[in-house]
């Protein structure tokens, strides 16, 4: 007989959230709270815990007598999330570049080969997640604990919102032609030509989608 895993709360949320963030929970569907229950084998307390952290993060809406409704794609609010994660991106760059480690800088430039290495059509989620790995590195690397969990709590919508827009991005240059000049600049040293690498960077994809959506 096989032992049922025992999930944590804290588990949970990690697996919902990245089930909104990467689209397995679509936009606007229905979340039922006895069934997730089920399928962690947990009460429902837990889960209407979860529910209300996801909430709190405006990845679900509550909705009074029906349930528990993946937020919607709001494109209002994730131009306002992008104004703020360029200048952040470019601040927490800028900071990394004077205190990187090599170890750091050979984490950074695996992921660009692996990058390399990925067809965009076949591989595209699994290029967005080590473009978002890549930042949480520079995010980290410039040791700022306020910084890293404002950068953190908008990461997990401009995931979102890259794996959405996947037919508006269709090249592996649009993640190849800026992220090498970001490692250059930490390699380096400069903290002002990281910074703008790192806001170039923002800006290129979102010029790319903007038309579409905002």
């Amino acid at each position: 007989m096989v032992e049922a895993i025992t999930y944590s709360s804290e588990e949970i949320y990690e697996i919902l959230k990245n089930r909104i963030i990467q689209l397995d929970y679509e936009p606007g569907q229905i979340l039922n709270e006895k069934d997730i229950a089920s399928e962690f084998n947990v009460s429902r307390t837990p889960i209407r815990k979860v529910f209300e952290q996801l909430k709190n993060n405006k990845l679900l809406n509550i909705i009074p007598r029906y349930g528990a409704q993946v937020a919607p794609i709001d494109f209002l609010y994730m131009k306002s999330v992008f104004e703020v994660v360029r200048e952040l991106n470019g601040f927490a760059a800028n900071l990394a570049a004077k205190k990187i480690t090599p170890e750091k800088i050979e984490e950074l430039e695996a992921i660009l080969e692996k990058i390399k290495n990925y067809d965009i059509e076949k591989d595209y989620t699994e290029i967005i997640i080590q473009d978002q790995n890549f930042h949480k590195i520079i995010f980290e690397s410039a040791a700022n604990p306020c910084l890293i969990d404002i950068l953190y709590g908008l990461q997990m919508h401009t995931e979102r919102m890259w794996i959405y827009a996947k037919p508006e991005i269709g090249e592996i240059n649009l993640f190849l032609n800026t992220m090498p000049d970001i490692v250059k600049a930490l390699k380096s040293g400069n903290s002002e030509q990281a910074s703008n690498y790192a806001k170039n960077h923002t800006d290129i994809f979102v010029e790319r989608i903007k038309q579409e959506f905002f």
